[in-house]
């Protein structure tokens, strides 16, 4: 629901604003330590993993500095060994219960590396990503088209309601995290596929249009993430349909619709990013009618 009073602008900035709460006052940013693989920093690690990990001084070690970092025993060589050194520590905790983000385990891996195009350091279970702060990455697809009357219209997915996360929310047409060892294009076309039924021949016409990136912290961990975006425009008489449940219904809304559910409590906060993102490209926003513009786009684009 809006919230009454607050224009579209602030409503918008205020969904940036949360998606990057890691930068607000009160966060843990300045609490955590630096996490380190190889000599590499891939996250941070708030109080309360910290003190978990003293349990394991075979595989961490502790810089004596105030706020020092946090490193991977770095006899520790290969993406195989520490991979599998932090799949124990990771089980462990996992069976204490005290961490509620290891209670939705997945059994998928993400990659740990600086960088998206840097050599993968190790993997890691996906659910215990947010205790180290280590980088996510995701592709997201705009799905649109041009119906009889020339104006864009947006396909949007409505979240399964037996999701593990933000059941029944308003999503984009096809989204998904990148696992360890894919690609970008590999994973846009097998979303493509399972989320929205595209063919291959129309989901390889997506264009790489932006990357959105954010740091989000709730009682979960810590989210520094990457969205690389794409716009797909498909024909007309196509209509998405799910093909592994994760997905309720699919909706064709005009763009002003659209607007109205991004500020809204009915889209996941993050899809909804990638929507804002979609009008401001496309210049559904000017930054002579919207108070936050340029506050705006910074949000959408920060450093993680």
């Amino acid at each position: 629901m809006a919230v009454p009073g607050l224009s579209w602008s602030e409503r918008a900035l205020s969904l940036v604003q949360k998606m990057n709460n890691f930068y607000s006052p009160g966060s843990s940013r300045y609490q955590c330590r630096p996490f380190r693989v190889g000599g590499k920093e891939v996250g941070k690690i708030p109080p309360a993993v910290l003190k978990e990990l003293h349990q394991f001084p075979d595989i961490f070690f502790f810089s004596k500095a105030e706020n020092g970092a946090v490193e991977l025993n770095y006899q520790l060589v290969s993406y195989q060994e520490r991979s599998s050194a932090m799949e124990g520590v990771l089980q462990k905790i996992r069976a204490k219960h005290k961490f509620l983000c290891l209670e939705g385990w997945r059994d998928e891996k993400y990659d740990v590396k600086p960088n998206f195009l840097d050599q993968p350091l190790m993997c890691m279970e996906r659910a215990a990503t947010s205790l180290f702060g280590v980088k996510r990455y995701g592709v997201h697809v705009n799905g649109f088209t041009r119906p009889d009357d020339g104006q864009l219209a947006m396909w949007l997915g409505q979240r399964s309601f037996t999701k593990q996360t933000y059941p029944g929310l308003l999503d984009n047409m096809a989204a998904g995290g990148i696992p360890a060892q894919s690609g970008i294009k590999e994973t846009l076309i097998r979303e493509c596929a399972e989320e929205a039924s595209i063919p291959m021949a129309i989901a390889a016409t997506a264009v790489p249009v932006s990357a959105i990136s954010y740091t989000h912290e709730n009682e979960l961990g810590i989210f520094p993430e990457c969205q690389f975006v794409f716009d797909l425009e498909v024909p007309k008489e196509f209509e998405p349909t799910n093909a592994d449940g994760e997905m309720q219904k699919f909706y064709l809304w005009p763009i002003n619709k659209v607007k109205d559910a991004i500020v809204s409590t009915d889209f996941k906060p993050n899809c909804a990013m990638v929507s804002l993102d979609f009008l401001i490209r496309h210049s559904y926003l000017s930054p002579d009618s919207e108070s936050y513009y340029q506050e705006l786009i910074s949000g959408l684009h920060q450093s993680v």
